[in-house]
């Protein structure tokens, strides 16, 4: 039993290293998918975190799916830990399964708690806590994350003709000009 717990956690010491080697998402994801470290994991799926969540079984991703950095996957508690030292008993894990859809994106620290099933279509600003499911298309933030906007309106207005193929410096250049040009100094 200690060997296979030591085993483990080596395991798991050596795909933390291994994906802090990956500075792209994508390459992180194909590695995880390889792997097979999820429940289920679609195509085309974008893992910007570095933390990876430590029941990946209970975490299942769609298809399309961006996941931006810092964002936590919750799928238990250790409250069994605290209540067993209040009286002597036994007290269960809390574990909690996450679904993903197809056609997400869930931005920057966000977290999403046990027993959520996120459906497709679906933007997750940043900062959000996802709590319940999510069941409508659609753009969500907060805490607990509520619904400001359609999912198709909001890909509509980032929809471009033509992609600025500018390099970064002159790209960073005209985003200062347009923070500072908005306001009063």
């Amino acid at each position: 039993m200690m060997i296979n717990k030591i085993f483990n956690r080596w395991k798991r010491f050596m795909l933390f290293l291994k994906m802090a080697l990956f500075a792209d998402g994508k390459k992180k994801a194909e590695y995880l998918k390889k792997i097979r470290y999820f429940g289920e994991q679609g195509e085309n799926v974008y893992w910007q975190p570095s933390k990876l969540p430590p029941e990946p079984e209970l975490i299942k991703l769609g298809d399309n799916v961006v996941i931006a950095s810092e964002v936590l996957f919750i799928t238990h508690d250790v409250i069994h830990y605290m209540a067993k030292h209040l009286e002597r008993g036994n007290y269960q894990l809390n574990l909690g399964a996450i679904e993903v859809g197809n056609n997400i994106f869930i931005g920057s620290r966000t977290l999403i708690l046990p027993n959520v099933k996120i459906a497709s279509n679906i933007i997750i600003g940043a900062g959000s806590i996802v709590s319940q499911d999510l069941r409508e298309s659609g753009v969500y933030v907060g805490s607990p994350a509520k619904k400001i906007g359609e999912f198709d309106d909001f890909i509509k207005k980032r929809r471009v003709e033509n992609l600025d193929k500018r390099n970064k410096e002159k790209r960073y250049k005209q985003v200062w000009e347009e923070f500072y040009s908005t306001r009063l100094l």
